[in-house]
């Protein structure tokens, strides 16, 4: 037997909940795009660096 959970409860909120605003297109492209690209480029630049000090002849 499958359980299926109803979404009716979700349209009731529950006491205490105080949801906050919601974020500008700006503000997602940001948080979910950008510092995860920014974050990435200085992870992978500081991984890179002992690769440019090797063995010079």
């Amino acid at each position: 037997m499958m359980l299926l959970s109803s979404p009716a409860m979700a349209l009731t909120r529950d006491d205490g909940d105080q949801p906050g605003s919601g974020l500008s297109v700006g503000q997602t492209l940001g948080l979910y795009v950008f510092i995860p690209l920014v974050a990435f480029a200085v992870i992978a630049g500081l991984a890179a660096l002992p690769l440019g000090k090797g063995k010079k002849k």
